[in-house]
């Protein structure tokens, strides 16, 4: 996080406080990073509301350029703003959509999550996260090289927003319900499951500094155990990566993190593993 040296902010021309806005100043205070905002319209111009933004924050001390731009769709334009303006985190508001609409159509924002090249913080609440609980979400029964990767990062993240706002760090992992039939011994009882699990979880633990009261190892669907414990801790923010799913192309986001969007109270960053941000930065620069 603290690398970011340019943040997209994407901002939502309705009136009202930008949530966005809020949490791109947030991060932007401590990290000095540039911000750029962008209103995504073809319909109406919105200078004026830019041009009030760009010179408040700019008598604030922020470092701030505006952009209004529309691009066939919402995510794209998003992703070719992002692209061309080299930013590191995309910030936007989440905007619920209606349950019978996603059946029928894919919402934005998870077209967002699924082809954008760098991190995506969805913000969802006004909930300060000054002193709250970062809860990092990993599935530490994927131990292969691009888990751990991504398992590093989310603890990364998680560390330094924590950090940055003097915020409890948690971090929680589902584990799978014990089977007698299994192969493997361990799998058949969940005492040896979640030692399993947490022998796995002492690097980071000794990286990081979590002691085994921030560290949740629970049984059930992570779809189902995120929003919950994210619930149960009260966390104003949760840390949730994607990695590229067997024969959908090496760029679509696992079902999870879509799944879990609508159900958490709290705002939520979304991580890939670089090799998928690599392969998602080849498919923007050829769109």
């Amino acid at each position: 996080m603290q690398s970011i040296r340019s943040i997209l902010v994407v901002i939502d021309p309705t009136p009202g406080e930008s949530l966005a806005l809020k949490r791109a100043k947030l991060i932007a205070g401590v990290t000095q990073a540039h911000l750029h905002l962008l209103v995504c319209d073809r319909k109406h111009e919105h200078s004026a509301l830019l041009s009030v933004l760009k010179s408040s924050l700019s008598s604030e001390g922020y470092s701030v350029t505006t952009e209004q731009a529309w691009n066939e769709s919402l995510h794209e334009t998003i992703i070719d703003v992002q692209q061309a303006e080299g930013c590191g985190l995309v910030i936007k508001q989440h905007v619920h959509e209606n349950p019978l609409k996603k059946v029928l159509l894919t919402p934005a924002d998870w077209k967002l999550l699924r082809y954008c090249p760098t991190p995506v913080l969805l913000v969802k609440t006004a909930n300060p996260w000054a002193g709250g609980v970062v809860m990092a979400a990993i599935d530490v029964g994927n131990m292969d090289g691009e888990h751990r990767t991504l398992h590093a990062s989310i603890v990364d993240h998680g560390f330094d927003i924590a950090s940055l706002a003097k915020a409890q760090l948690h971090v929680i992992s589902a584990h799978p319900s014990p089977m007698l039939s299994a192969a493997d011994p361990v799998f058949q009882l969940k005492e040896t499951i979640e030692k399993r699990y947490r022998e796995e979880c002492k690097a980071f633990q000794a990286e990081f500094d979590i002691d085994d009261n921030h560290l949740h190892i629970e049984e059930g669907p992570a779809d189902v155990l995120i929003p919950h414990m994210a619930h149960k801790l009260g966390a104003v923010l949760t840390i949730i990566g994607t990695v590229a799913r067997t024969g959908l192309s090496g760029a679509l986001i696992g079902n999870t993190a879509e799944v879990v969007l609508d159900s958490l109270d709290s705002d939520v960053l979304v991580l890939k593993p670089a090799d998928i941000m690599d392969h998602l930065e080849e498919l923007a620069a050829k769109a």
